[in-house]
């Protein structure tokens, strides 16, 4: 939250100046002075700002804003294009010149009747459907571009909220460690008085000590993973990954039902980008079998004759017409094993498209068990059993004071009051994990998701985005 600008009113009756000193009051301490303050303000503004708890909306934001990889992706896509349109042009045509006929032995250029200046136009034309698929394979290989660019898009979300989950997670337990330190501490307190009047040996305040110790270094273990987190957050957002995590979880809508997840896999950006690779090999088998027919080439050239015939007339100029194609007899083997091999690949990537189909299919069954199963765990760790095991810890640390309990009792009692606390901060961070997988494979926006963000919107927000949805 930004630091409000307190405002200096001006007395009653004073000149009004604008807010500026008159020119003989501006001395270079003042103007420095003012810099100073107004440095200050915005330092403080900026520190202000910086400090903003990071939500998760903010974080994808941040994250698919420019996004490297994508940005990369789609630009290989334009590139494709553009490549298109130059492999369905015809070759440059070439400009022939020269003279033809010259005689060498005696005479000129108007004394031989076939003595010319030619100048012509030669066209080569590629073997029939080679310009259709190299143009095929060019667009094909813009649209896998385009596929892998959507599913980078996805993948780069399903890792920002990896890592933004985990740094949750890691400042949740750091949180709660910190919590229990009180209680470890007035069990230390109650254990060394008790052993000052003579009721408890002094066992039990090594062990009470030894616990607040074991505590401490327990705190010290996950602060360590606070930081990997925020290294592992900072891959995705740079420096906005040292903003503290917001404090609660984004409430999201369930997803979809098994059966429309399965059925949304299918539409899968990744195995759309198989299936375009597949297309691309296919054209690339088609631009292979061209190379067995012939290339034409087309001459057109017109000769000019100076002199005259014998009968006293002009010599008449010419033009010639010729047509080569080449004949492809001779690579016979070599064009075979190129048609050969672009049909291997084409079988490759239609072995890949299915091996990737398998896997995604399998992770979607995975992770919505997942889901499911920790849906189920999550049910009985509600609030009211973690408030049970608080209370156990009290009533055992009563008994204790009353001479009714041991030790050992009490300190059990706390462990397991703190560690289901800590279960059930990671069985909330585990089923959101599980949720943001079942995003990435079914590609359903979440309640707090507009329909299909794009790096654009993304990055016309605001500095600081609303917080998630409910």
């Amino acid at each position: 939250m930004a630091t409000p600008v307190q405002t200096r009113t001006r007395p009653k009756g004073a000149p009004h100046t604008g807010g500026c000193a008159p020119h003989h009051e501006r001395t270079p301490r003042r103007r420095n002075g003012s810099g100073r303050a107004a440095a200050g303000l915005l330092a403080g503004l900026a520190a202000a700002t910086y400090a903003a708890p990071l939500t998760l909306t903010e974080a994808e934001r941040l994250a698919l804003c420019a996004e490297p990889g994508v940005v990369a992706l789609l630009e290989q896509a334009v590139v494709h294009d553009e490549r298109a349109v130059a492999a369905g042009a015809l070759p440059d045509p070439q400009i022939t010149f020269g003279a033809a006929n010259l005689p060498i032995e005696g005479g000129g250029f108007r004394t031989e009747p076939m003595t010319q200046a030619r100048v012509g136009v030669r066209q080569s034309f590629p073997p029939a459907g080679a310009r259709t698929a190299a143009t095929e394979r060019e667009r094909t290989l813009a649209a896998v571009r385009r596929a892998e660019s959507e599913a980078r898009r996805r993948s780069v979300l399903l890792g920002v909220r990896t890592a933004w989950l985990d740094a949750f997670l890691a400042a949740r337990s750091a949180q709660l460690v910190r919590d229990a330190r009180a209680p470890f501490a007035e069990l230390a307190t109650v254990t060394r008085s008790l052993y000052t009047v003579g009721d408890k040996d002094q066992q039990d305040v090594l062990r009470a000590e030894l616990a607040r110790n074991q505590l401490e270094v327990r705190l010290v273990g996950i602060e360590q993973d606070q930081v990997e987190a925020g290294a592992a957050l900072r891959r995705w957002i740079g420096d906005a990954a040292e903003r503290p995590v917001a404090p609660e979880l984004p409430p999201w809508s369930p997803p979809p039902p098994l059966d429309a997840l399965r059925t949304a896999l299918a539409a899968h950006p990744e195995l759309a980008a198989a299936a375009h690779q597949i297309a691309q090999e296919e054209a690339a088998v088609a631009l292979a079998r061209t190379r067995h027919r012939p290339q034409w080439t087309v001459d057109v050239a017109y000769g000019y004759r100076d002199g005259a015939m014998p009968d006293g007339a002009s010599r008449s100029d010419v033009l010639s017409v010729t047509a080569t194609l080449s004949a492809p007899m001779f690579q016979f083997n070599r064009h075979a094993a190129a048609v050969r091999a672009a049909e291997r690949g084409r079988d490759a990537a239609q072995a890949m498209r299915d091996e990737s189909q398998r896997r995604l299919a399998a992770t979607l069954l995975r992770e919505h068990g997942r889901w499911v199963q920790l849906g189920r765990r999550l049910a009985l760790q509600t609030d009211p059993v973690l408030s049970l095991a608080a209370a156990n810890a009290e009533a055992a640390l009563a008994a204790y004071r009353s001479d009714a309990a041991d030790f050992a009792d009490v300190m059990r009692s706390h462990i397991d009051d703190l560690e289901a606390r800590l279960a059930h901060a990671r069985l909330r961070v585990a089923r959101k994990r599980s949720h943001a997988e079942l995003a990435y494979l079914g590609g359903f926006a979440r309640l707090a998701d507009a329909p299909s963000t794009s790096l654009q919107a993304g990055c016309a927000a605001p500095a600081h985005g609303p917080a998630d949805a409910p």
